[in-house]
């Protein structure tokens, strides 16, 4: 009964100050597209929005995203305070956190909380087998702090991957908001037009050790191509390497319900297409199994999103992928 209470407190004060949020929210959107020649990822703001939300709600504590998000020259500071002011309001005076900020995630995640749901996976997956790597990489790291939470006496190497465009502006706001960055090693490349596994070992990486790789929001953004050959590199590692991604299906690239075409529409609008989904196909999940091993993985862990059924599809996932022997890249490729 206080929990109902709490969110009808919660809900009815964020409903009095809507216009306030409207008007931050317009903002905010205004920036993102005049800011879309800058060729930074618009799309890497959302992972980090939902771990600054849950840190100043006081259910994950995330320190550098919180400073992180306050100085992107990205994020206009009106529309932080305008949108995220009032919700914070409502939380303190009610005491309630809406669904998509728990953490962990709770019940089955809908398109619009994937962001959110997925860091409770990537955070779990980091935790379980980071003490068993030498190194830690981040694909298409946008914004990712997880690199600045590690212990101060961690022996594992760490290095981000992303666009130069991207990774210069979170390298100065780094810079700016005091974060030490130095124990990362940044490499710029992109994944549909370079070898980032080449531009990776130049840097240092060592393929021959275990690895554990992040690919958070990235997969859904690539085409095929490029979500293939990267998946073949990361079988050229080390065995024992795992990998840990977030995917779409074919469904949130070909339905027709409003919310996908609104989703389809708002990304493209910001210069990034979503491109690759895995075969919807029921049961997805077998689907998802057959592309990693024609790249050379092994499916381990896997969280189908949305019903499975031959009426209604799947639209997504959570999964890890490990390494079961070492193959060269160049065989990989032949297959």
């Amino acid at each position: 009964m206080r929990t109902r209470v709490s969110c009808v407190g919660f809900y009815l004060l964020c409903t009095l100050m809507s216009p306030v949020i409207v008007v931050g929210y317009l903002v905010w959107v205004g920036k993102l597209f005049a800011a879309r020649a800058s060729g930074v990822s618009a799309t890497a703001q959302g992972p980090l929005s939902a771990r600054f939300s849950e840190h100043n709600f006081g259910t994950r504590q995330d320190e550098a995203a919180d400073r992180l998000m306050r100085a992107l020259p990205g994020v206009p500071r009106l529309g932080l305070r305008l949108t995220t002011g009032p919700v914070l309001l409502a939380h303190r005076v009610t005491g309630y956190v809406p669904r998509a900020f728990r953490y962990p995630f709770e019940g089955d995640v809908s398109p619009q909380y994937e962001a959110s749901a997925r860091i409770w996976f990537f955070d779990a997956a980091v935790d379980r087998y980071l003490p068993d790597v030498a190194q830690f990489v981040i694909l298409g790291a946008g914004f990712d702090t997880r690199a600045y939470q590690l212990p101060n006496d961690t022996r594992v190497r760490v290095f981000e991957v992303d666009s130069p465009q991207t990774q210069m502006v979170k390298r100065e706001t780094l810079q700016k908001v005091g974060i030490d960055s130095r124990p990362v090693t940044f490499v710029a490349a992109d994944f549909e037009k370079d070898d980032w596994l080449a531009c990776l070992s130049a840097a240092g990486f060592a393929p021959g050790e275990r690895t554990l790789f992040l690919w958070e929001g990235v997969t859904m953004y690539l085409n095929r191509e490029a979500v293939e050959d990267s998946l073949r590199k990361i079988a050229s590692t080390a065995q024992g390497s795992v990998v840990a991604f977030d995917y779409f299906t074919t469904e949130a690239l070909e339905s027709q319900a409003l919310y996908w075409r609104y989703g389809r529409a708002a990304t493209k609008s910001t210069g990034e297409t979503l491109k690759f989904g895995v075969d919807s196909t029921p049961p997805s999940r077998e689907r998802l199994a057959e592309l990693l091993r024609s790249c050379g993985l092994s499916l381990d862990d896997q969280r189908t999103l949305g019903d499975d059924t031959p009426t209604r599809r799947a639209w997504g996932g959570f999964a890890t992928a490990t390494v079961e022997s070492r193959r060269p890249t160049s065989e990989l490729l032949r297959d």
